[in-house]
């Protein structure tokens, strides 16, 4: 390498930094990477995205898809016997 160039004060990291992101270790199972990425490619936009989005949904209860359990629970309570 040429000695003009002096990395002494050099830092490791990202060049441009994401505001509002952290870059971050995690372990998914295969399957489930795989189902992202067959998604996003469908779709056209991000696996990493499409994660970040379902996760914020299981956050979110107001979002979360109806289940039988939990219609009928309503019912009960509603419903007089």
């Amino acid at each position: 390498m040429d000695k003009e160039y002096d990395f002494g004060r050099g830092q490791r990291g990202a060049v441009i930094a994401s505001p509002g992101k952290t870059r971050i270790t995690i372990m998914l199972d295969d399957d489930i990477i795989e189902a992202f990425r067959s998604r996003a490619d469908a779709s056209g936009r991000g696996y990493q995205t499409m994660i970040n989005e379902a996760l914020r949904q299981a956050l979110d209860p107001e979002s979360a898809p109806v289940t039988l359990r939990g219609l009928r629970k309503v019912l009960d309570e509603r419903l007089p016997a």
